[in-house]
């Protein structure tokens, strides 16, 4: 054993200096040309250094968040809007943004305030769309305003000529006299897609040129009580007090929306805030800037949504489409053959699958056109073409009524008493004596025609797809009913008709 370990040492150290020497030969060039020599030493792995990421680019045009906001701030003003009120009235009325008095406080509107003759004060956002001094902002910033004040984002001042306002959709045109502005481009919002980065541009506060980020978080939103038609985009990109009037930009700095409102308990943003859709701003911007005033659309149906519960009844695999619960008298949808209990689900080559969303589109659009309309009546498509005509100022329908004794229905229409329509009903409900039907005057708590949403006041006007027009009719369509099937009814409720399934 100690032999071995005494030969072992010398032997590794003339390896080792052999091995050395061959290396040092290669490296010098004294080996051969191709003498094999050991393999070169790898030279260490340098890792790239892990950094933040980047922020998103815009597509084909590689802009990103900075290059956006660079390119949108100059078209972005601010608007100051004033008008003489009267002795008594609270300065900073109804100009100003809904949550501004929470931010500054009750002494920053008092300081400046005439005592005898105050003025309403209101600040908001507007977004210049034509070099010529074309801006886009809300109706709620400059309504009734004496006075409106355009400050560009170069610091110049003008004076605003309001050219008309939309408070159905809360848009209002101001002009100023002014050449070669900084604009920005349209998009077309119905490309817009939930989960799209999204600039929101204005001047909360009166800090002008104020960038926030975020992103789509809903499109189509409506029934939010801000405006008459509603078909907001949604974002969690902060939209406070002021900017109402701004941009709302995508990820090519293109103008998607208009900033008009937030939902907020404290004053604040709290991630909720809404935008009026650039195809709707614009279609209400032309017409403000051809006539001074916005036409609409009619059909002369009346709509709802299309329920799983109500889909099974007409015999419809898919909730998708908007169901007709009635047309009226003289409409253009009554000269072209719609009924009750249609289904519209293409409306002018646009799948329809809201009240809102036809409404809208009805609405928008252009007086005289002809528009294809598809639809399911009786589990068959069917298209049908309506030409479209002004939306009256008033709309209504003439009826007639009998007049005979309660009834009370079996089956499962037991939990609801109905009566003959008469001038005391009438008056109790607040209807109208010629309306048709039987009006409802009980149901019982705790069924399903109370939780199905059936109250008192509510005109029957069909019973399983009959006519229901006197109590003699009701009774007819309501006798024999199986106990334990659904029941299809057309109520009436505040001039407008809908449709309910009850189930047992």
């Amino acid at each position: 054993m100690k032999l071995v370990r005494a030969w072992l040492i010398p032997f590794t150290l003339v390896s080792g200096g052999i091995i050395i020497g061959i290396v040092v030969a290669s490296n010098m060039g004294w080996l051969p040309t191709g003498t094999a020599g050991p393999e070169p030493i790898p030279s260490p792995i340098v890792r790239p250094v892990v950094t933040a990421p980047q922020l998103p680019m815009a597509g084909g045009d590689g802009k990103n968040f900075v290059e956006i906001a660079k390119s949108v701030k100059p078209a972005v003003v601010n608007i100051a809007a004033s008008r003489s009120g009267k002795p008594g009235d609270s300065p900073h009325g109804s100009l100003e943004d809904p949550f501004f008095r929470k931010f500054f406080g009750d002494e920053f509107f008092k300081r400046d305030a005439p005592q005898r003759e105050p003025k309403e004060r209101g600040q908001g956002s507007g977004v210049i769309v034509e070099a010529g001094g074309l801006i886009i902002t809300n109706n709620h910033v400059v309504n009734k305003a004496d006075e409106i004040r355009v400050f560009l984002s170069d610091k110049r001042e003008f004076k605003g000529k309001l050219i008309g306002t939309d408070a159905k959709t809360d848009i209002a045109i101001v002009k100023i006299e002014a050449a070669g502005l900084p604009t920005v481009p349209w998009a077309d919002s119905d490309q817009l897609e939930v989960g799209e980065y999204v600039l929101a541009v204005g001047s909360p506060f009166g800090l002008t040129q104020t960038v926030t980020m975020g992103i789509v978080s809903a499109v189509g939103r409506a029934s939010m009580g801000i405006a008459e038609y509603e078909d907001f985009i949604q974002t969690d990109a902060a939209i406070n007090p002021g900017n109402s009037g701004g941009a709302l930009v995508n990820v090519r700095g293109e103008l998607v929306g208009i900033n008009t409102a937030i939902f907020s308990q404290s004053g604040g943003s709290m991630g909720i805030g809404f935008a009026v859709p650039s195809n709707l701003s614009r279609a209400v911007m032309d017409q403000l800037v051809r006539t001074g005033k916005v036409v609409r659309g009619w059909l002369g149906v009346a709509i709802q949504d299309l329920t799983p519960e109500l889909a099974t009844q007409f015999g419809i695999t898919d909730t998708k489409g908007v169901l007709v619960s009635d047309v009226m008298a003289d409409s253009p949808a009554k000269k072209a053959g719609f009924e009750r209990a249609d289904v519209i689900v293409d409306y002018d080559g646009k799948p329809m699958d809201s009240p809102t969303h036809l409404r809208n589109a009805v609405a928008q659009t252009p007086i005289g056109k002809k528009v294809s309309v598809k639809l399911i009546r009786d589990k068959k498509p069917k298209t049908i073409d309506v030409t479209i005509v002004e939306q009256p100022k008033s709309l209504g329908q003439p009826g007639a009524t009998e007049s005979r004794e309660s009834a009370v229905p079996t089956g499962v229409l037991s939990d609801l008493e109905v009566r003959e329509l008469n001038e005391d009903l009438a008056a109790r409900y607040g209807l109208k004596t010629t309306e048709r039907g039987v009006v409802v005057v009980g149901v019982k708590s705790g069924s399903t025609a109370e939780e199905m949403g059936v109250r008192e006041g509510d005109i029957i006007l069909e019973v399983n797809r009959k006519a229901v027009n006197s109590l003699r009719s009701y009774e007819q369509a309501a006798s024999g009913l199986p106990k334990d099937h659904a029941v299809l009814l057309l109520l009436k409720r505040k001039g407008q008709t809908i449709y309910l399934t009850l189930r047992p």
